[in-house]
């Protein structure tokens, strides 16, 4: 698996989650979602992602998105 695969797959579980937790516990988990998709948005404009910066410090094989 490759860099943005593995940035896609973390964010897509922290949206999931953050929308698990806003049912099942209190709605202001709900922030969780909108950090993940507002940094999403940002990483798109700008390239920087802090996830794939730690992905790729464990040594998960380069993509093409995060270089």
């Amino acid at each position: 698996m490759t860099v943005d695969r593995m940035v896609l797959a973390f964010a897509g579980f922290v949206v999931l989650l953050g929308v698990t937790l806003a049912a099942l516990v209190h709605p202001w988990w709900i922030a969780l979602s909108v950090f993940a998709g507002l940094n999403m948005i940002q990483a798109a404009f700008t390239g920087f992602c802090p996830a794939a910066m730690v992905f790729k410090a464990l040594g998960v094989k380069p993509g093409v998105a995060f270089r």
